[in-house]
């Protein structure tokens, strides 16, 4: 049994200014951390580029109690082709539709449900109702699946995720009622990552990690990469191990322990940001 935490999804981003302004006038989420990395990591963290990157996390309260976002900016990659594999991020937060609504940002809407799209493409589905108070306002994320009986073999099968909810095209896990959780769609095609792909991240005790590797491995699973202690400047080393679900969505397993020192709020971090965009655009 995986003692799992939900954490954030990782997205890909070309658009560094504009999609700070998304994340930050319309949904209203607040920078927590920005780190800047000079070459590629090892974990392919921000795809498979070895060039200087920085990762900035975002969301609506600090991680350890929230589902943030990772935006993962690679220095001189203006766009990524977008896939089949992400279908959407769904907020409860009717004040994000007002600040769409004030701010002109296109609200549209999917077989009933109003969502917004980041620069990149990728969709926001949100719940026409207030923020809650008294938890995070991110719901789930949902990706697709070609092979729906597959997807929850494994994933509640093999990464012991709770099924919560299972209906003839879709199945809802997680790991925790106050936590996120993830939306598996079954598409009736192959998934394809293209070259935006993404990646879900979960924080399990260190001990645990060693469990998941060999179950994935006696299971004949895809392991990207192995056990790994992974260093950010200045900040707690983390160890990963990479996984890839049968339909190749990348999984991110970091150890709980150190994650919680490394996810930190940093009061500077929006300065941060705003500074090193700033400086970039100087460059272009």
């Amino acid at each position: 049994m995986v003692t799992g935490r939900a954490l954030h999804f990782v997205f890909k981003v070309a658009d560094r200014t504009l999609t700070a302004k998304f994340y930050r006038e319309i949904l209203g989420m607040k920078v927590l951390r920005h780190e800047e990395f000079s070459e590629g990591c090892e974990a392919a963290c921000n795809g498979p580029y070895a060039n200087r990157w920085s990762k900035t996390m975002i969301g609506y309260g600090p991680e350890d109690t929230h589902f943030v976002v990772e935006l993962t900016y690679n220095y001189g990659i203006t766009e990524y082709e977008q896939g089949n594999d992400f279908l959407g991020l769904t907020i409860q937060s009717s004040e994000s539709l007002k600040r769409a609504a004030a701010n002109n940002w296109p609200v549209k809407e999917h077989n009933g449900l109003k969502y917004v799209e980041a620069p990149g493409g990728y969709k926001f589905y949100i719940v026409d109702k207030p923020q809650p108070a008294n938890r995070d306002p991110v719901l789930k994320v949902s990706l697709a699946s070609s092979n729906l009986a597959r997807s929850i073999a494994y994933w509640n099968g093999l990464l012991t995720l709770k099924v919560y909810e299972q209906k003839q095209k879709s199945v809802l896990l997680g790991f925790a009622d106050d936590q996120a959780k993830l939306e598996l769609i079954d598409i009736g095609e192959p998934v394809n990552h293209a070259k935006a792909y993404g990646r879900i991240a979960f924080s399990c005790p260190f001990d645990e990690q060693p469990i998941i590797d060999n179950k994935i491995q006696e299971a004949k699973g895809t392991i990207l990469t192995p056990l790994i202690s992974l260093d950010t400047p200045g900040k707690a080393t983390v160890r990963v191990i990479i996984l890839a679900d049968p339909d190749g969505h990348e999984i991110c397993f970091v150890d709980d322990e150190s994650f919680r020192q490394l996810s930190q709020v940093d009061p500077a971090s929006d300065a941060e940001l705003d500074k090193f965009i700033k400086s970039d655009k100087s460059r272009a």
